[in-house]
């Protein structure tokens, strides 16, 4: 029987790690008891903030603790291993986007969940906004009509020279495996299973060996069209950062607000307050835990982590042939998990 709060450990504690500190800084359901980093320094102070120990080998810190859980915010390259490691040893792992870099890697951490039993999700933290959920609710409902077109954005002016996110040997690429994973789930949670995808490259500002700024487009298997503008070098300057057109209204999701209307009425429905980084990391949290304890099912399911990979691998093909390539899907191959077995500890 699950006793509380449950014990995690954080794997890597760099700039994305900082998130996870200020979540679970809110919650009592579940505790940072370990940090681990290759970085000693930076493990020791991690560790020092929150009242945790430090270690600087994952091994050391998996013999040494109990854990119930797992977050991993390596590299991509690394998390395959990592993941493994810790599934296999019936530790419920919650790993960062993107979750590989490559389609084979991810059924590996796929199988390794299905056999041990352990609970595994990709991180997304888009997908526990509420004004995103709220949106996805209102779209479902009927109340713009069907679904037609879903417009995304991610674009900011960041300094990528000197950042591990732009070494394609150690994140898979550039921009549209970064920030395009996120809006290859976003657009996944809206429009379900995705068919095929274009995608083509903006010039490059900044000098990288990767894509910096590129324009996705993808089709669902019900013929609505998504795309997404992604960049490190251009600022879009837009308050909203998900537009849903459908054949009898739209909806805006914002950073700071979103709002709704029907085409036969000029007034906009105001709803929620837009995107609150740590209110979604801490949702993203809840919901994972709500599975380590078997009372609730994950948002993001081991085949919606697989999923993202897949589209993302098809876009990469896409954007070296340039035309539409079709999306080689596995999910069918995979032995269902009941959205993942849930890990019996004692």
């Amino acid at each position: 029987m699950m006793v509380y709060p449950l014990r995690f450990a954080i794997v890597g504690t760099g700039g994305i790690a900082r998130s996870y500190e200020a979540a679970f800084g809110g919650l009592e359901r579940a505790r940072l008891v370990a940090a681990c980093d290759v970085d000693t320094a930076a493990a020791a102070s991690f560790a020092q903030r929150i009242g945790a120990t430090a270690y600087a080998s994952f091994e050391e810190m998996a013999t040494a603790e109990r854990l119930d859980a797992v977050v991993i915010c390596t590299p991509p390259c690394t998390h395959e291993s990592l993941a493994v490691y810790f599934l296999n040893r019936g530790v419920a792992v919650l790993c960062e986007k993107p979750l590989t870099i490559s389609v084979p890697s991810a059924k590996r951490i796929l199988a390794a969940a299905r056999s041990s039993g352990s609970i595994f999700t990709m991180a997304s933290k888009f997908r526990y906004v509420r004004d995103v959920q709220r949106a996805r609710e209102i779209a479902l409902s009927g109340e713009i009509g069907d679904i037609v077109l879903i417009e995304n954005a991610f674009t900011s002016r960041v300094d990528m020279s000197r950042r591990w996110n732009s070494d394609s040997k150690m994140s898979g690429g550039g921009v549209l495996i970064d920030n395009g994973t996120h809006s290859v789930d976003l657009l996944r949670y809206f429009l379900g299973a995705l068919t095929d995808v274009q995608i083509f490259e903006a010039k490059r500002i900044q000098g990288l060996p990767v894509e910096d700024t590129v324009r996705l487009y993808v089709r669902s298997a019900s013929g609505v069209i998504g795309t997404t503008d992604l960049s490190w070098s251009i600022d879009k300057e837009l308050g909203t950062f998900l537009h849903i057109y459908g054949s009898g209204g739209a909806i805006l999701v914002g950073w700071k607000e979103s709002r709704y209307h029907r085409s036969n009425s000029a007034e906009w429905c105001v709803f929620g307050s837009g995107y609150d980084k740590v209110a979604a990391f801490r949702n993203q949290i809840e919901n994972f835990c709500d599975a380590i304890v078997g009372t609730g099912d994950l948002l993001i399911t081991p085949l919606d982590a697989l999923a993202s990979v897949e589209v993302i691998s098809a876009a990469y093909a896409a954007l070296d042939r340039t035309r539409w390539e079709s999306i080689r899907s596995a999910m069918e191959d995979v032995i269902p998990l009941r959205a993942m077995v849930r890990a019996e500890v004692s």
